[in-house]
């Protein structure tokens, strides 16, 4: 069969989002920092746009609602004329070469005068681990040599204060033998904070037995020869192998609880991270409400010097050139509005819908999913899923994400599928909160104390949740003694 080319046309219909609806969509999703991110380095590419300072703002505000009639823009009154200085513009010039010299710093010469280190510089900086480290190394040994091999260890310490590297590793960084990282090593690890460089957790707790201001033996065994049993609390057993009272197993163990498992952690830089919620709820007569919270997102706006250039200007390439930036500018802008009207309609939906949750708290919180959203608001779920996605509402029993409230239901014992997820887990803290240390709850037995709350759940779910909460098995929650 012979082989030929052929052109034909096909005529389908099919939805192409333009570039400027992806703009739109990836401004919903947005978190508050990324917004100004992408707004900042829209006004450095785009010149039409410019910010609107709090200045401008507080003047277009008295020119539209004067308080005073008889204050103008500028806050001076209309009455009082004008003092012969001020008809004088010489009057008002400053000599600023004389000016500069006379404010500078007293007790120095212009000549000597240097610039002062910013706010900046001046702020104090925490120590790190691994500086706090090098602090002592240089006050324990003196051979160059060592201080190499230490700074190789110290620069193979994680965070949390353990060694990652091997010592054959560290043998051939520093160019040394084995025997003598083993030395540094052993000087490293009698550092504050106490256990650190270690390599395993038996190491580590074995250090901090050993810097005990009086040597416990029976600690040291425990951790040498049964730190897995005493995970499991097998208490009675290692106290008939080393043929002492479980008594003193118990005190021996309680000493190593007090033990930092990561003592590098004690120098971790990481700062907290604070929360600005983009949505606040506020109590009215009616109910509750919700206000846009808009502080520190820049507030933009077209360039009137710009839209009246490209309304007179003759030149081609010119006018071409700001029709664009005008077009993609109000674009922008118009895009921001939506953003805000999307995030105010979803946060609206929200406390309409979990108005006993702002009420009474965790215990109430509702089930709920996007199409209840959606829904509500006439929307599409990606729309309302984009919304929510890194934003925050500040209500009276907190400050949640807005993804927080979208849970499933949870049957009740009646049928109804009127429980949220996590009104369960706050059911199953409360419940081990309450229980007795010695007899703590299996999950079976969990499960019969969930439908006294009227709520009907399964064995592997109370285990999926229980473990989700980061709770313990009741075999090792159990307290013997």
């Amino acid at each position: 069969m012979a082989m030929e080319m052929k052109l034909n046309f096909k005529q389908e219909m099919r939805l192409v989002p333009t570039p400027m609806l992806q703009q739109a969509i990836k401004l919903l999703q947005l978190s508050r920092l990324e917004l100004a991110q992408v707004v900042h380095q829209e006004m450095v590419e785009n010149p039409i746009l410019e910010e609107i300072l709090e200045e401008e703002e507080e003047l277009e505000q008295k020119q539209e609602n004067p308080e005073d009639p008889s204050l103008d823009s500028i806050g001076q009154t209309q009455e009082e004329p004008p003092s012969e200085k001020e008809n004088d513009p010489l009057e008002y010039e400053q000599d600023w070469d004389n000016y500069i010299q006379d404010n500078l710093s007293q007790g120095s010469s212009a000549d000597n005068y240097t610039e002062r280190p910013s706010i900046e510089a001046t702020y104090k900086k925490e120590p790190t681990l691994a500086d706090h480290l090098m602090w002592q190394l240089n006050l324990s040994v003196n051979e160059d040599l060592d201080k190499f091999i230490g700074s190789s260890i110290i620069g193979n310490i994680q965070n949390d204060g353990y060694c990652i590297a091997e010592l054959k590793e560290i043998a051939e960084i520093s160019h040394a033998s084995e025997d003598d990282v083993l030395r540094v090593l052993k000087i490293i690890q009698t550092f504050e904070p106490s256990g650190v460089g270690a390599r395993t957790l038996k190491e580590c707790l074995l250090i901090q037995a050993t810097a005990l201001p009086e040597r416990l033996p029976l600690v040291e065994t425990l951790i040498e020869n049964h730190l897995e049993r005493l995970n499991e609390k097998y208490y009675q057993k290692i106290a008939s192998e080393l043929k002492i009272k479980v008594e003193e197993v118990i005190t021996a163990v309680s000493i190593i609880k007090n033990f930092d498992p990561k003592p590098g952690l004690q120098f971790s830089s990481e700062g907290i991270d604070y929360v600005i919620p983009d949505l606040v709820v506020v109590k009215t007569e009616e109910g509750y409400d919700v206000m846009l919270n808009d502080d520190g997102l820049p507030n933009v706006k077209i360039s009137p010097y710009y839209h009246h250039l490209l309304k007179s200007t003759s030149e081609p390439k010119t006018k071409e050139y700001l029709k664009k930036k005008h077009q993609a500018a109000e674009f922008l802008i118009k895009s921001i509005d939506k953003r805000r009207e999307t995030i105010y309609k979803v946060g609206k939906s929200i406390v309409k819908l979990q108005t006993e949750f702002l009420d009474h708290g965790l215990s109430h919180l509702k089930p709920m999913v996007l199409k209840d959203v959606a829904r509500d608001i006439e929307m599409h779920e990606s729309t309302v899923s984009r919304i929510t996605t890194n934003k925050y509402i500040d209500t009276a029993q907190g400050i949640f994400e807005l993804k927080f409230f979208f849970h499933s239901g949870i049957k009740s014992f009646i049928g109804n599928n009127d429980m949220s997820s996590v009104r369960v887990k706050n059911m199953i803290q409360e419940i081990i909160k309450s229980e007795d240390p010695a007899k703590p709850l299996t999950d079976d037995e969990m499960v019969e104390a969930l439908v006294k709350r009227n709520a009907k759940i399964a064995r592997r779910t109370v285990t999926k949740y229980r473990k989700e909460l980061n709770i313990l098995p009741a075999s090792k929650r159990k307290k013997i003694y």
